[in-house]
């Protein structure tokens, strides 16, 4: 497996945010150029599977490896973060239905952070081509898939339309789904994973005032958890990215931190 190293790009609050909603999203950050260009090597290798883009240099180097996505990987992951092994593409012909509410197979949950799942639009993705649909802060919440596809709209889910060149970092286990598609035409969405090869610890951008003890570990309402749960599995997985699982502990109550 090829790997990575580079400059990190996020600060502490910022990673934060990563561990309360599950995803972070860059708005087009790839070149319109190298947008139509994969446009036009999907239009070539039209399959659900099309990992040949992978040997194209041009691809590699401008999404890849694209600074702004490249730079938060490694603030998530460490240094030497691995590289994609498999291109997945969600190639819809719109009009189409929503998908079930769903979390992709072998997810694992818990504190850990080992991997990454990431979405890129090399198009313009408007509400009415179904863009994919998050759950904030779902990452930690556990359910069979059987139990979860009989949900349709839920409140506070983020639809994420954008722009051609965005790409959004996720936690492999967020629940999610293609919301439904009004509109006319195909739609791509490429889908990748990237690797961590090393020991987590604090290697991002560190904010001089940023306290662990004060810091706000809570998730916007709705959370869809017991009272305090999302502030507990955040810090959880801040800690445990900071190389500090094993002091992290909760004794309840008022007693936080």
């Amino acid at each position: 497996m090829r790997t990575h190293s580079c400059r990190p790009g996020l600060r502490d609050t910022q990673v934060l945010d990563f561990c309360k909603q599950g995803f972070l999203v860059l708005e087009g950050v790839v070149p319109d150029d190298i947008n139509l260009r994969t446009v036009e090597f999907l239009n070539r290798y039209s399959s659900h599977e099309p990992s040949e883009i992978l040997d194209e240099d041009w691809f590699v180097d401008n999404v890849i490896l694209n600074d702004q996505a490249a730079g938060a990987v490694r603030c998530l992951l460490g240094q030497n973060f691995g590289l994609p092994i498999i291109m997945s593409n969600h190639r819809v012909n719109c009009p189409s239905p929503a998908q079930n509410w769903h979390r992709d197979g072998n997810s694992k949950h818990g504190p850990a952070l080992n991997y990454l799942q990431v979405f890129y639009y090399p198009e313009d993705c408007s509400l009415d081509l179904g863009p994919t649909e998050l759950l904030p802060g779902s990452h930690f919440l556990f359910s069979l898939s059987k139990r979860m596809g009989h949900y349709g709209g839920i409140r506070g889910a983020y639809r994420a339309a954008a722009p051609a060149g965005t790409i959004f970092l996720t936690v492999y286990s967020i629940w999610h789904r293609r919301s439904a598609a009004s509109g006319t035409g195909l739609r791509n969405l490429l889908k990748y994973n990237y690797w961590r090869t090393e020991a987590p610890h604090r290697d991002w951008i560190r904010e001089p005032d940023f306290d662990l003890a004060t810091a706000n570990y809570k998730l916007e309402d709705p959370t869809y958890r017991e009272q305090f749960r999302d502030c507990n599995d955040a810090a959880e997985m801040f800690f445990w990215l900071h190389g500090k699982s094993d002091a992290f502990a909760l004794l309840g109550g008022q007693g936080w931190p």
